[in-house]
This record gives structure tokens, sequence and C-alpha cells, in this order.
């Protein structure tokens, strides 16, 4: 560790409240890599031996780490991830919390591109005067927004119908981030 290194330091600028995770965590992996620290939330500098004579140096860069991803949070997500045994563990959680929800939806919409490429009508390439083109393209919009909704947990009964109540309709990445927020 270096002299200059202490528990107060954030890694990144902006605290990590909930949203542009992705973004966030690239931030962190590269402040960390540049303290050469990865090792701490990948699993690759295991924890020795309680009785090995590094245990004690490898617990002090541990809880070093932990405090600065600790710092690069929000006080509301510090708060409920005081307890965690380690920054692996620390690491893990955020993961498991942030990272799950947002993956799926791009998965979602990835398969919505590959069924896109896949289907006749989205390979028109007339010049459409009517507007029938754009309005159908509209109704699949909300089709896939529906079934997004539809396939939620029943504990979001509430929002859905919230979201479902909107004129105009919401694209699904809008109706997405009013469900993170009401998840915060």
């Amino acid at each position: 560790m270096h002299p200059s290194e202490n528990a107060g330091t954030t890694l990144v600028p902006v605290p990590f409240d909930g949203s542009g995770y992705k973004l966030w965590i690239r931030g962190v992996l590269r402040a960390l890599s540049v303290k050469n620290k990865v090792g701490f939330i990948n699993g690759k500098c295991k924890r020795p031996d309680a009785n090995d004579a590094l245990f004690s140096q490898w617990e002090r860069c541990n809880d070093m780490v932990t405090s600065w991803i600790l710092n690069s949070l929000s006080k509301d997500l510090t708060d409920s991830l005081q307890y965690v045994n380690n920054a692996k563990e620390l690491w893990q959680e955020l993961e498991d919390r942030h990272d799950q929800t947002n993956g799926a939806s791009y998965e979602m919409k990835r398969l919505w591109e590959e069924l896109n490429t896949l289907s006749i009508h989205a390979q028109c390439s007339c010049q459409c005067i009517c507007g029938f083109k754009a309005n159908m393209q509209n109704v699949e919009q909300d089709r896939r927004l529906i079934q997004f909704l539809m396939g939620l947990k029943e504990v979001y009964t509430i929002v859905r119908g919230s979201v479902l109540m909107m004129n105009p309709l919401p694209s699904i990445a809008q109706a997405f981030s009013i469900l993170i927020q009401e998840e915060k």
C-alpha cells in the first residue's frame, strides 16, 4: 500500500446512487486498477490464513478497498452495506443488486433487436407517406412495453398500473427507469 492512500479516498467523482451502474463500475474498476487493487474484488488476491505473516497486511488492504468503494456510494447505499465482510463480498452484493435487472433489460432489448432483423415487417424500406409504417412501429413498441410490464412480479402491480395509464405510453427504457426509481 502506498503511504498516500487513505480510507477517506473516493474512487469516482460522483457517488453511485443506484442509477448508471455500468458507468460507475467502469470508473471504479479503472481507479482500482491504477492502485493495483482489483484483485481484492475479483478474488485473485485471496485472503491468507489468519496465522500467515501476510494476513494483517491483506486485511488492512482489504479494509482500505472496502472503504474506498463505500465512499463511492450514496449514503443510502452505504448504510445498507456497512456489514459486509470484505471487498469481494461488497462488490458481489452491488453486482447482485444493480447489475441483474440491468442485465435482464439489456438482454431483452438485444433479443428484440434480433427479432427485428428476422422479421419481414421490420425490413420494409419503402418511403411511407401515410404514416402506417411509423404507426406499426409504435404499436410494436407498446406491445413490447406491455409484455415487459406483465412479466414483472406482483410487487410491481401499482407501478405497472401507473405506467400503463400514461398517455402516451413511455418507452421501455423510460418504464425501466421508473421501476428502478420505485425500487429505491
